[in-house]
């Protein structure tokens, strides 16, 4: 009776951290209410990408890292894991097919088309394979029940490549507009659901504000959930950005952690300037955006990827999209 009753009290202090660290919220338990298609049941990923492919026809590893001059679509066919492992690992791609470099924007809507979407913009050092994968691995994670998509830009994959990679990001940002602007006007669409890392949330940052000042109010309807997952971002630069997206910043919430060691040493680089991902709480706060301090849950030796790593974490981003569905 002992050892339940401290598993019991163990699941409570938990939670009661949870809901100072995690913006007051609470655990989520239990099975899922509704079926879950998603990757279960079309096991795909839709790829919009300014990498050029890899061979003609393409082939592994399928993008590079070199620039493609135009936007691409394509859709990654996935094999699921054995029945007989256990876990979410396991996951792999088996072709990439339906390569499309004409009006890819609209490909892609079009595939996505009547469904949530989930799309996945990645950060600094990686591979087209490495972003599937943590693309893929966040969709099961949080038991996604749309279609799930992956942004990615062409990232170097290279610990020495920062400089390059952030020029990289910004040169993607006028694509990714561009593929917002296509699935937000598609009509009988549904929800575009955005979860961007590190470097990735420059990029997206960038890119709605763009859309946001192109397109008005009107462009942003269909944009539900937009999370930032240690956001590698000028903190001025990030409340610049924010005083452009109006009410819509609203939507955004912002995964952060004041010992996040990449973020740390992102600072220096940039003269010390802290990084919207290692701010204090109550100065994003003041900004206007929902704020998740995992700090507390950061017990690796760089502390980056909680939203990938630590299943609480993960739930705010279950939690964030859930929010934008009502």
């Amino acid at each position: 009776m002992f050892p339940r009753i401290a598993r019991l009290s163990a699941l409570g202090f938990v939670a009661l951290i949870l809901s100072g660290c995690l913006g007051g919220e609470t655990v989520v338990t239990g099975a899922p209410t509704a079926p879950r298609p998603g990757l279960a049941a079309d096991p795909r990923l839709l790829v919009a990408t300014t990498r050029l492919p890899v061979g003609d026809p393409i082939q592994k590893p399928w993008f590079s890292s070199e620039r493609s001059p135009d936007l691409i679509f394509a859709e990654a066919r996935l094999t699921p894991p054995s029945r007989s492992l256990i876990g979410r690992g396991g996951w792999s791609i088996a072709s990439v097919d339906n390569v499309t470099r004409n009006n890819a924007a609209d490909a892609f809507a079009q595939a996505a088309l009547g469904r949530d979407l989930l799309l996945y913009i990645h950060g600094y050092r990686e591979s087209f394979d490495t972003a599937a994968t943590s693309t893929i691995q966040l969709s099961e994670g949080i038991r996604f029940s749309g279609v799930t998509g992956l942004f990615t830009w062409p990232s170097a994959g290279s610990t020495f490549s920062y400089v390059a990679d952030r020029e990289a990001a910004m040169w993607s940002r006028d694509s990714l507009e561009d593929l917002l602007a296509a699935i937000a006007k598609t009509p009988s669409g549904g929800r575009i659901h955005i979860v961007a890392h590190s470097m990735g949330t420059l990029l997206t940052l960038e890119a709605l504000r763009m859309l946001r000042t192109d397109g008005g109010a009107s462009a942003m309807e269909r944009i539900g959930a937009i999370v930032m997952a240690a956001p590698d971002i000028d903190i001025d630069l990030f409340a610049r950005g924010l005083e452009r997206l109006g009410p819509d910043a609203k939507k955004i919430t912002v995964i952060s952690s004041t010992n996040d060691r990449a973020l740390a040493v992102s600072g220096r680089l940039a003269g010390g300037i802290v990084r919207a991902g290692a701010a204090d709480r109550e100065r994003l706060e003041a900004l206007g955006v929902r704020v998740a301090d995992a700090s507390e849950f950061g017990s690796g030796i760089i502390n980056h990827d909680l939203f990938l790593s630590n299943k609480e974490v993960e739930q705010v981003i279950k939690r964030a999209i859930e929010r934008q569905r009502m």
